[in-house]
Parts: structure tokens; sequence; C-alpha cells
């Protein structure tokens, strides 16, 4: 039996151009269309999905003043684009989705970062509790290179190839992360007092942060092959400190840039990281309550 979220009945669901029009005044408006120039105005409707402001007297239509507008493709492909790149789990290339609707892979190319810049909205949730924090980085490994692209001394905390990014996850719960220019105290600090609330556990992998008084701190040494362990606090409640959660986020991540992507610029990164945890924060709902979610998330911008 078909699920309510299968592609199959996605296309059952949308046949033509007016149900795709309809269904997206439905989620901008509701029962009430509202003029993007003057909220107070009233409006009157025209012919093929136009409306006219009556205290401005300009035209408009559900694209204006969203990502769709002055767009040359149908509504239609925006749609069914959406739903693919949000259902897919590790994301779609901008070449297969050209192949999916018709157009060329330059098109596929805009359509799809036009999507990733409202993804954003999920990836700036303060987090508190057990919170993990850890850095990772980006770029391919210097053992894979052709021996006249290696670089040297690039080893360890090393990133003159990569890109940095610093990442908190709140166990059983939301992560938020940022491409970062360095991994310095001084860079990471004012990020984890904003992205973490006063009085959380913070599990770091042995990576010491200091001036964090106002939280409590736990560390699992790495060098020392440690992954994971119990500690009694004063109070005698039984912590385990531990970065596993945050290692596998980024672990996730990476699989989706080099399964899907091969590899992605530094311009962008941060764009892909907000992709990937937009679907990362939404796990727990279905495809079609995520795809709603982003509809809501492209209206409030």
């Amino acid at each position: 039996m078909e699920t309510k979220s299968s592609l199959i009945s996605f296309i059952l669901q949308f046949p033509d151009e007016e149900s795709c029009v309809k269904y997206l005044e439905q989620i901008r408006w509701g029962e009430k269309v509202v003029s993007p120039f003057d909220a107070s105005s009233k409006v009157y409707k025209c012919a093929n999905g136009k409306y006219k402001c009556r205290n401005t007297g300009k035209y408009f239509d559900v694209k204006t003043g969203t990502v769709f507008s002055g767009t040359k493709l149908s509504l239609r492909k925006w749609v069914f684009a959406m739903f693919m790149f949000i259902s897919h789990k590790r994301g779609i290339s901008s070449c297969q989705l050209a192949r999916d609707l018709g157009v060329t892979q330059k098109t596929a190319w805009n359509m799809l970062h036009k999507i990733r810049a409202f993804m954003k909205s999920q990836n700036n949730q303060q987090v508190s509790g057990d919170v993990e924090i850890d850095e990772t980085f980006v770029g391919g490994k210097n053992k894979n290179r052709h021996k006249d692209k290696k670089v040297e001394k690039c080893q360890g905390r090393s990133f003159k190839d990569k890109s940095p990014v610093f990442g908190v996850l709140q166990r059983g719960g939301n992560v938020s992360a940022l491409v970062v220019p360095n991994t310095k105290a001084s860079t990471l600090k004012p990020l984890i007092v904003k992205m973490i609330r006063e009085g959380s556990n913070v599990f770091t992998d042995g990576w010491e942060y200091s001036g964090l008084e106002k939280y409590n701190q736990y560390s699992v040494d790495h060098s020392r092959s440690l992954y994971g362990m119990e500690i009694v606090t004063d109070d005698g409640e039984i912590v385990n400190a531990c970065t596993n959660g945050i290692e596998n986020v980024w672990s996730h991540f990476k699989r989706m840039v080099f399964g899907t992507h091969y590899k992605v610029s530094k311009e962008h990164l941060q764009k892909y990281l907000d992709e990937f945890i937009f679907r990362f924060n939404t796990r727990k709902i279905s495809e079609i309550e995520r795809f709603e979610l982003f509809l809501q998330c492209i209206n409030a911008a």
C-alpha cells in the first residue's frame, strides 16, 4: 500500500499547474489572500491565478516575493524539485535533478541553491541539557590525492586544505553547526555561549575549552583511546561522558557530501551544512510534514 508521502502519491496529488498553485496558496495564505504589498488592503481576484492589491494597484500571485518570483519554470517543477530534494535522505545532486525534471544542470544547480537558502531556520536553535560539542574538518584526504596535489603538513588539527566546522548536539535533540575560520578558543567560546544555555552539561573530546565556568564541562580523552566513560558527580549523579553523538552527526554529513556531491566548495559549505541539519533536526517527522514545514520557512522569510 502506498504511503501518503510516497512519490507516486505526491504525483497524483499534483497532476497539473493549477493544483500546485492552490496548494501553495493554502500554505501561504490559508483561507484569505493577503497582499504582499499592503497586508491591510482589500484583494481582488483576477484571471490566470493573479490578484490585485486595491491600495497599491499592483498585481501579484502566489509566487510574488518568494523564491519562485520571476522564474520561467512551472510551479509544478518547483514543487517536485523541493519534494525530491527534501525526501532524499542524503540530498540530491544537480545532475540527478536535471535529469528528473528535464532541465539543464545549471538550472537545477540554481534551483537547489535557492532552496538551500531557506533551510537555515533549523540551524539557529539554542540547545540545553546534555550537550556534546566537537569540531570536524571537511575536505579530501591527503593520502587520496595525486602526488603533485598533496598538501604538506596538513595532519591533525591543521586545516590548510580543509574547512573547519564547529557543532553542538543536544542528546536526543537538535544539532547546530557553523563553518568557522579556525578552532581557536577565542573563536569558539562566543559560539558556545550563544548556542548553549547556561547550566548545561557540556561534553568534549579532550580538547579543553577554557572560560566556561557557567557550564558543567566533562571531557573524554581520545588521545588515550578513551571514547566513553562514566563519571560520578559530587551529587552522586552518574554522567556518561562521550562525544559519540556529535561524531555520528559528522559521519552522516560527510557521507552526504562525498556520496551525493563528491565535493563542495568552501564558499557554499555552510549552505550544504544547513541542508543537512534541516533534515537531521526534522528526522522524526514524515517527508510530507517536512515538506510543509519547509514551505512555511519560505513564506516566513
